[in-house]
């Protein structure tokens, strides 16, 4: 079928969501709309779906998800047997999610898979931990993390609690082609389905249990901190609220203040139309209020709660930290702790991805621990910890981050969590003020021990289907014509992860190893129209590190337009 064809279909068929019924009509005189809606299927991969909500086969709506949903059914009655047919579904505050959770629900209980859903909205990492805790064969989340208000999406999770394997991804999405959108998908009454168990809300005990389990990460063992530290947390209208405050009341951290505009759950997100704590909007409500009210430190989660940003005093300012520096920070913290009390294993392990600072491998190393490189995504450090499970070395886990503000320093539950990255920093914190020290004062001293080193994130919008092929031509040019040198620095090694190196999976992935201990990655973000570039400068002072980092973002424009 054609776009006009697609179009035609949905318009006679898309009856069951009003808002679609509008939008079809509304657009029904502009053809670039109607092409952008329907000139491809909204691809499905490791990371489920993406994409802005609304009408059509490229965008998120009940008829895409309950498609998905089918194709992901038929996976699961392929691989399981009945009596293990169980799924867990979460979602969080974004518009349509509790729809798109209940539309999926009716999906898996009409091909017989017993769904555990959660009452009310819950952040990822307690989906992940459901699925190992009910030992379901699978999981999804209803979210698009910290991507802006009018973007939904569908994650999907294997039974070791852990995001889908490429080869997992592949099948499913070969069983969704198969589907047509309209007449192969089965749904059964969500209503119906509860009173006849094929539905049940997942008990308050799988929750609980996540609680304490994230509590038990504390390496403060037995010694005095500052509890009463002055924390302003912002959920970013999604769904750290309630777990985040629970774990650190119950730690004893009561001055907690939330941001009151950021606190309720809102899919528009009013305040921060981009609500990503990495970037210093989403941030600075909260700081305006540490500000006021003389707090300690500002921190916040992303809509899923997967994510957490952090601001610390700094004078009369607050500073925000990256999250490579964070890492770095809680690494050395953990490490440090753990060796001081003897709770190091003998074969201690830092899993980080292949774009995360190099520097936390220097820190790591003083401390006998082993760093393991993976690509891109959470989701990889996930698997390496499953891998660690099945050797029975799960213990020689400490500790694993990205440098997109994900944390995790246990292993129950397989995705990066933004409740445990809470308690974390705010146990580091009190552990570091007792004794007079800053974040800052700690980060500066591993600069000086370590060699100063600079990470940055430049990304590039290629939005629709031209966008789609340009950064499709501009990775093919950058493998047609190798650089010979990039800012002056000649490229020693580049490193093409489409070939599937060093036992990793095959990815879409470039990076230049250059002179003077500086790097640059570039790849297509699996989950937003962007071409990301991540530059690493290593040099003796910050002042050297910002210009050379000046230099190289200016000559990366170049090399991508």
């Amino acid at each position: 079928m054609n776009v006009t064809e697609k179009y035609n279909e949905w318009l006679l068929n898309a009856t069951e969501d009003e808002d679609l019924v509008i939008e079809l009509n509304l657009i029904k005189d502009n053809y670039e709309k109607i092409e952008d809606a329907f000139y491809r299927n909204l691809e499905f991969g490791t990371g489920g779906l993406r994409g802005k909500i609304g009408a059509g086969t490229n965008k998120m709506n009940i008829y895409t998800v309950a498609r998905a949903s089918q194709g992901l059914a038929d996976y699961i009655c392929k691989h399981f047997k009945e009596e293990d047919r169980k799924i867990a579904v979460s979602y969080d505050s974004r518009i349509k999610s509790d729809l798109f959770s209940r539309i999926a629900s009716r999906v898996f209980a009409a091909n017989g898979i017993r769904v555990f859903i959660y009452r009310d909205l819950m952040p990822t990492p307690c989906l992940s931990f459901a699925v190992r805790d009910l030992k379901c064969s699978a999981g999804i989340m209803i979210t698009a993390s910290h991507n802006p208000a009018e973007y939904n999406g569908y994650k999907v999770y294997g039974c070791d609690g852990c995001q889908i394997t490429v080869e997992a991804a592949d099948e499913i999405q070969n069983e969704i082609e198969k589907i047509h959108v309209f007449n192969d998908v089965r749904k059964n009454d969500f209503k119906s389905s509860l009173k006849n168990g094929l539905i049940s809300y997942i008990e308050e005990e799988t929750y609980s249990r996540f609680i304490e389990c994230v509590k038990k990460e504390s390496v403060i063992y037995d010694e005095k901190i500052d509890r009463n530290v002055s924390i302003v947390y912002s959920p970013l209208n999604g769904t750290g609220l309630k777990p985040v405050l629970r774990v650190l009341k119950e730690s004893g951290f009561t001055n907690v203040m939330v941001v009151p505009e950021q606190e309720k759950p809102d899919g528009n997100f009013p305040t921060c139309p981009y609500p990503n704590p990495e970037i210093k909007e989403a941030m600075s409500l909260g700081i305006e209020y540490a500000k006021k009210y003389d707090a300690d430190l500002v921190v916040a989660t992303d809509p899923d709660c997967d994510r957490v940003g952090v601001a610390v005093k700094n004078g009369n300012d607050f500073k925000l930290l990256s999250g490579n520096e964070v890492g770095m920070l809680l690494l050395d913290f953990i490490a440090s702790q753990r060796t001081k009390h003897h709770t190091m294993p003998s074969d201690p392990k830092l899993i980080k991805t292949i774009v995360t600072i190099d520097m936390a491998e220097r820190i790591a190393e003083s401390y006998g621990i082993k760093t393991v490189n993976v690509l891109t995504g959470f989701k990889y450090i996930g698997e390496q910890i499953g891998l660690l499970e099945k050797e029975n070395k799960k213990d020689s886990y400490i500790f694993g981050f990205e440098e997109s503000y994900g944390y995790l320093s246990g292993t129950y539950v397989r995705d990066k969590d933004a409740v445990d990255g809470v308690f974390m920093i705010a146990e580091m914190y009190a552990y570091y003020k007792i004794k007079g020290i800053s974040l800052i004062d700690k980060l500066d001293e591993l600069y000086r021990k370590y060699g100063y080193t600079i990470n940055s994130l430049e990304t590039y919008k290629f939005e629709g289907l031209m966008g789609f092929e340009k950064m499709q031509s501009i990775m093919k040019g950058l493998r047609d014509r190798p650089f010979a040198e990039i800012c002056g620095r000649k490229v020693l090694e580049c490193f093409d992860y489409s070939k599937g190196l060093n036992g990793l999976p095959k990815s879409d992935v470039l990076k230049y190893f250059l002179e003077d201990n500086c790097s640059l990655v570039i790849r297509p973000s699996g989950t937003e129209p962007k071409l990301k570039a991540y530059i690493s400068v290593s040099t003796e002072t910050y002042e050297d590190a910002v210009l050379i980092e000046r230099r190289f973002k200016t000559e990366l424009k170049d090399i991508i337009k």
